[in-house]
C-alpha cells in the first residue's frame, strides 16, 4: 500500500503542477524539471508497486494474474482480474513515460511529438483510478483510505478542469471582471 499511495500522491502532484502555473498566470512550458522529476518518481513508484503487488495474492506466481489456463479461479472474469489488467496497462504506460522522461527524448522527438507521448499521463491516471477503485472494493479498505484515494483523484480532476478553463478563456481572470449595471 505504501508504494500505491505514495505513487498516487506523486501522480497527483505531477498533474497539478501545470494547472497551478496556469491558474497563477505563469508560463507553462512543454517540460520543466520539477514536473519531470516528480513524474519520474511517479513512474518509479508505479513500477515498484507493480513488482511488489504481483507477489501478494498468488504467492509470487505472477503469470497466474494474467494467463487464464493456469488459474484455478479464473480471475480474469472478476473484479480482481479487471483490477490486475488495469494496473498492468497503467504500469506499461508509466514505463513508456519513464523511457521518454529525459532531455535526449525531448530533443530527438521534438517538443510537439514528445508532448503527445506525455499526454498518455492522463490515460495512466484513468487506469490508475480504475485499478485503485477495483482494489478498494476487493480489499474492503477502511473508510479513511477510500477517502484519501477519492480526495486525491477528485483534486486532480478539479485542478485539471480549472487549468483547462483558465487556459481556454472560459474562466476569466479575477482582476479583469466587468461590472454589470
Amino acid at each position: 500500500m505504501a508504494t500505491a499511495y505514495a505513487g498516487l500522491i506523486f501522480l497527483a502532484v505531477s498533474l497539478w503542477l501545470g494547472p497551478w502555473k496556469v491558474l497563477r498566470r505563469r508560463p507553462n512550458p512543454v517540460s520543466f524539471d520539477l514536473r519531470r522529476d516528480v513524474g519520474i518518481w511517479t513512474g518509479i513508484l508505479a513500477i515498484l508497486h507493480t513488482g511488489i503487488g504481483l507477489t501478494v495474492h498468488l504467492r509470487g506466481r505472477m503469470w497466474m494474474y494474467f494467463v487464464r489456463r493456469l488459474q484455478p479461479l479464473r480471475v480474469q472474469d472478476t473484479m480482481f482480474g479487471f483490477a490486475n489488467y488495469a494496473g498492468l496497462a497503467a504500469a506499461l504506460v508509466f514505463l513508456m513515460l519513464l523511457a521518454i522522461s529525459n532531455d535526449w527524448s525531448l530533443r530527438n522527438l521534438k517538443a510537439s511529438r514528445w508532448k503527445n507521448f506525455q499526454r498518455w499521463t492522463y490515460g495512466a491516471f484513468v487506469l490508475t483510478g480504475a485499478h485503485g477503485v477495483a482494489y478498494q472494493w476487493i480489499e474492503k479498505r477502511h473508510t479513511a483510505w477510500v477517502l484519501v484515494f477519492s480526495g486525491v483523484m477528485i483534486a486532480v480532476v478539479v485542478g485539471q478542469t480549472l487549468g483547462f478553463f483558465r487556459s481556454t478563456g472560459v474562466m476569466p481572470d479575477r482582476g479583469h471582471r466587468k461590472r454589470i449595471g
